[in-house]
């Protein structure tokens, strides 16, 4: 049988063992004027693409900043990551956190938008009607740790 309970729990393990976490922070550079219609098509084409690549993670987007948790196979997130520093829509790119990763915090979020302190965040969903809002699940204890690290970077530097 090639689809046993042992086997799953192998090919889980061996995922889990190429996992990796990157959180990064850059300098918004889409001029004020054009900033809602540039991150509506910046959410919408990292949501498609990260669909694609199996990357899951958030983006924060404060005053001048973003702050992003890039989660997947190392090397598909470091291409993506590469791909980020080169964007014009980026300045100053700096990682902060670079490591592999048991688990994704952000496991069932093609992207999510991360509010500012007091805000509703807004977790989204890849599912077979495309990307929809996570209704109904708050945001787990382990996710609010990390959006908390991600809005104290924005303090940091903003």
């Amino acid at each position: 049988m090639p689809d046993t309970a042992s086997d799953r729990t192998a090919e889980a393990s061996a995922d889990s063992q190429h996992l990796f976490r990157l959180m990064y922070r850059s300098h918004n550079q889409i001029p004020e004027g054009e900033r809602k219609t540039e991150l509506g098509k910046l959410f919408s084409g990292a949501r498609s693409f990260n669909k694609t690549q199996d990357i899951t993670g958030a983006l924060l987007v404060s005053g001048d900043w973003f702050v992003q948790v890039l989660e997947g196979d190392e090397s598909a997130v470091r291409a993506l990551f590469a791909k980020i520093e080169k964007d014009p829509r980026h300045d100053r790119v700096a990682p902060l956190e670079t490591t592999p990763v048991e688990h994704r915090v952000f496991s069932r979020w093609a992207m999510a938008r991360v509010s500012e302190d007091g805000e509703t965040d807004i977790p989204l969903i890849a599912s077979t009607r495309g990307i929809v809002p996570a209704a109904g699940r708050e945001a787990t204890p382990e996710q609010e740790t990390m959006l908390d690290a991600m809005r104290a970077v924005v303090t940091v530097y903003g």
